[in-house]
């Protein structure tokens, strides 16, 4: 693997008034719009219990440039998928100089295009999955073949396992490429490994416990994400030290590949061989009450309304940092 930047460090905030107004930004246009009210509204519960000036904003209702006269010290953002994960509301807040929670616009940007990921995953030299990418359903037919089935079909910039399938053979190919390009003009064709499903936090540098998961459904998909009560999730999900190490180096160098900062969730499968293979980095990803994030935190001794307030800190620029230096320095 290639070499990582320096290890980001937590900027630790004791007083809520430092965060100022806070939006909660949550909904939006997308697909994933009602897992985001979800995540928006626990988050925003939590930050209000913690004494936050925390209010919530959802864009598909509320104008942006209404927003951007509202007076807003920093946004926690919990928009799911595109528009409020892809790097768009990172470039607007950026712009409009408003501090923001997680990745900066070109991190969430390439983490959002899943076949980009995997590029740079496979360029620094960290396991992932074969794939190829294609842009239609002639070549989709193509690269099945030499991917070789069973598949993983799903579109190069969803989250949260929205127009994604599992592909046992050819019959299958059409019908499930077809819904994933619904999604996109580009669909990512992944090899299927068969075995366990682990996903790792990363939160303000460092790696929080593994979790993995167990579902009855053919993969973990959107209905064993969010709705079914039959998924189990064990955390820790490795059986040793030296185990979890692995899964933990692996999940930072992917964050940093690509650039991440603040928080993300990391996600693995690991084949019989035991060898975990990292399949995207999520940067903005749920807070409901199925989320793995929090239980991660949970297991590490961080209660969710401890987890919401760490990752706000996160929205803390390296401007406002510097800003925070000069009147330490100087009593201004």
């Amino acid at each position: 693997m290639t070499a990582t930047r320096m290890p980001e460090q937590r900027r630790t905030v004791s007083d809520a008034a430092e965060f100022g107004r806070v939006a909660v930004m949550l909904g939006g246009h997308s697909s994933e719009r009602e897992v985001s009210l979800k995540t928006g509204a626990a988050v925003l519960k939590a930050l209000q219990a913690k004494g936050v000036d925390a209010h919530p904003w959802d864009p598909s209702e509320q104008s942006l440039m209404d927003f951007a006269a509202a007076g807003f010290d920093r946004v926690w953002i919990a928009l799911h998928g595109p528009g409020g994960e892809d790097g768009a509301l990172q470039g607007l807040l950026q712009w409009l100089d408003i501090p923001y929670t997680g990745s900066g616009v070109m991190a969430s940007a390439i983490a959002m295009d899943k076949v980009r990921s995997k590029h740079l995953f496979r360029a620094a030299g960290i396991p992932t999955p074969d794939y190829a990418a294609v842009t239609s359903l002639e070549e989709a037919s193509v690269a099945a073949e030499q991917v070789g089935f069973p598949l993983i079909i799903k579109p190069s910039g969803q989250g949260s396992s929205v127009g994604m399938s599992k592909v046992f053979e050819r019959a299958e190919l059409r019908d499930a490429v077809e819904v994933a390009f619904q999604y996109g003009d580009t669909v990512l064709l992944e090899a299927c490994v068969v075995g366990d499903e682990f996903t790792v936090a990363v939160l303000q540098g460092r790696a929080l416990p593994s979790i993995r998961i167990v579902t009855p459904r053919v993969f973990y998909d959107y209905r064993a994400k969010y709705e079914s009560d039959r998924t189990e999730y064990i955390c820790r999900g490795t059986e040793t030290d030296e185990e979890e190490t692995v899964y933990a180096e692996l999940a930072v160098a992917a964050f940093d590949e690509l650039g991440c900062s603040g928080w993300a969730r990391v996600d693995f499968m690991t084949g019989a061989d035991k060898k975990p293979l990292v399949l995207e980095v999520n940067t903005v990803p749920g807070m409901t009450n199925h989320s793995l994030v929090p239980m991660a935190a949970r297991r590490d001794g961080i209660d969710f309304e401890e987890l919401c307030w760490r990752i706000l800190e996160t929205s803390f620029s390296a401007a406002e940092e510097e800003d925070i230096a000069e009147v330490a320095a100087h009593g201004a």
